[in-house]
């Protein structure tokens, strides 16, 4: 079964590649599949383990200084990549995460800490950020979009798991022990992600030929940067996974509308392109926990 589960991302984005005109069709779904996903996965949290410690502030500081330096660096030589290379390392982390992490063997409640803290500090930063860059867009209209879009996803379901394991012991038992079903709905929810990113790099890519490699180029470096620093701090904090998951694994879904509503819509090719760098990078480390294991087995 672990085998099968390291071929889970490269399956999907294949599928996504060659059946997104048909696999799209669940788009309006998604939503569900991470509010499940999510609260499968926070019924196996102990809320008492959460802390925020100095691994979520220096992960939140990377992001928020690099995010902006990066917009700076590339500005001058195009606004519109500079703006998606932007909303990229600004994205907060995604649902998912905290599937894969569940799978990669990751401190759940570091996981959750941050991914809860990373979610809120966008919902407030983003909004400022674009009346900064765009004038005219209004920062509270802005915050009341993202928070709309962050709440429903992710508090949300972190508040049905508590009440679930405060008043229904028995049904959080037996959801923990099945928690891979978390994995599982991610699986179907990842395909709908890719299919939809297939669709919208096809739409944007014939309005912005030119720039395209340099999207390319610029989400894949992005991608190396964040797990990298990522597996850094985690390391040091004591949990290397973590890291790599909390700073690499991004909300693209979020990120991508964001590009959409507030910024340059040709913007979005970058995070479109970092799911897939992201999922094929999380499936390499799948495979890698799959012969590690095996070599402790033996």
């Amino acid at each position: 079964m672990q085998r099968f589960k390291s071929w889970i991302l490269p399956i999907a984005v294949v599928l996504g590649i060659f059946f997104h005109e048909y696999i799209i069709v669940l788009e309006d779904a998604l939503p569900y599949f991470i509010f499940l996903m999510l609260y499968f996965s926070f019924n196996a949290l102990d809320v008492k383990t959460m802390r925020f410690t100095m691994f979520d502030f220096w992960l939140l500081l990377f992001q928020l200084v690099v995010s902006v330096a990066i917009y700076f660096i590339i500005r001058p030589f195009s606004d519109i990549v500079a703006q998606g290379a932007f909303v990229t390392v600004l994205a907060p982390t995604a649902a998912a995460a905290i599937a894969v992490s569940l799978i990669l063997g990751a401190n759940i409640s570091m996981m959750s800490t941050y991914l809860i803290s990373c979610n809120l500090m966008v919902a407030v930063l983003a909004p400022l950020s674009f009346s900064l860059m765009k004038p005219g867009i209004s920062f509270w209209a802005t915050f009341l979009a993202i928070l709309g879009k962050v709440f429903p996803l992710l508090i949300a379901p972190f508040l049905l798991a508590l009440l679930t394991r405060w008043l229904l012991p028995r049904a959080n038992a037996y959801i923990n022990r099945h928690k891979n079903m978390s994995f599982y709905v991610w699986a179907v929810s990842l395909t709908v992600v890719i299919s939809r990113a297939i669709e919208q790099l096809i739409e944007q890519f014939h309005e912005h030929k030119v720039m395209f490699l340099w999207m390319v180029a610029v989400s894949i470096f992005l991608c190396f940067l964040q797990f990298f620093v990522g597996h850094f701090i985690g390391k040091r904090y004591g949990d290397r996974v973590a890291g790599g998951q909390a700073l690499g694994q991004k909300n693209t879904v979020l990120a991508i509308w964001m590009a959409h509503n507030f910024l340059d819509a040709g913007s979005c090719i970058v995070p479109t392109l970092y799911v897939i760098w992201q999922n094929l990078y999380n499936s390499f480390q799948m495979m890698q926990k799959e012969k590690l294991d095996k070599k402790k087995r033996v």
